[in-house]
């Protein structure tokens, strides 16, 4: 099989999937029969579908669990339109629980207490567990064994990361405000990576003393 035709394969496995997809998903859309392409040439093919979507409006974009094609930046606020459902929004204290997650992980929610100062509500783990952006990935071994918790693949293909490494620095995140700014808060799965987050589910639940923060550009 030749590289344009494993290429074109690959490109129309991307679109059809809608989500990302492994370097082993990828090679098992070929099967197992002798015209299987080798792990280099579907390397090869993603290198080359990258540069054909150079100066276009959508991208190849490499997240944790794999590669997608995905709306580039700045077309959101065009391309948002499709969607009339009015964006999720999410309470202050709902991002600076997950980012003390995302950069103190592995973390108890007594020890986000404590950095907060504030009580973390039920409704807001719940939000973050049911979204699957983070999970229990252990237990202290205290009195009373207190979850510990990570964020997980799903928490980095949603923000368009391929690791932890690729987070803003604490530097540069300055306050909970420029997390709209410093990650793609968006949804992946849809045509525009930059549109506001739209969600069937019950946005968080407010606390009383926090503002209310559009989770998108």
């Amino acid at each position: 099989m030749d590289q344009n035709r494993i290429k074109h394969i690959v490109e129309a496995s991307l679109l059809a999937a809608g989500r990302p997809l492994s370097l082993e998903q990828l090679l098992a859309v070929f099967g197992e029969d002798a015209a299987q392409p080798t792990r280099d040439a579907v390397r090869a093919a993603l290198v080359a579908l990258e540069a054909d979507c150079a100066g276009r409006s959508f991208e190849l974009k490499q997240v944790a669990s794999g590669w997608r094609i995905q709306v580039r930046t700045g077309y959101s606020e065009w391309v948002s339109r499709l969607w009339e459902e009015r964006p999720s929004r999410y309470s202050r204290a709902l991002l600076e629980t997950l980012a003390l997650i995302a950069y103190r992980q592995p973390i108890t929610r007594g020890e986000i207490e404590d950095v907060r100062g504030v009580t973390v509500s039920t409704s807001i783990m719940k939000t973050l567990l049911e979204r699957e952006w983070v999970r229990i990935v252990g237990h202290r071994d205290v009195p009373g064994r207190p979850a510990l918790y990570g964020t997980t693949r799903e928490f980095l293909d949603y923000f368009g990361l391929r690791s932890l490494d690729e987070l803003p620095t604490l530097a540069e995140l300055r306050d909970i405000d420029s997390l709209n700014v410093e990650l793609p808060l968006d949804d992946p799965n849809g045509p525009a990576p930059e549109q506001e987050v739209h969600s069937a589910e019950e946005p968080a639940t407010l606390d009383d003393d926090e503002s209310e923060v559009a989770v998108g550009k």
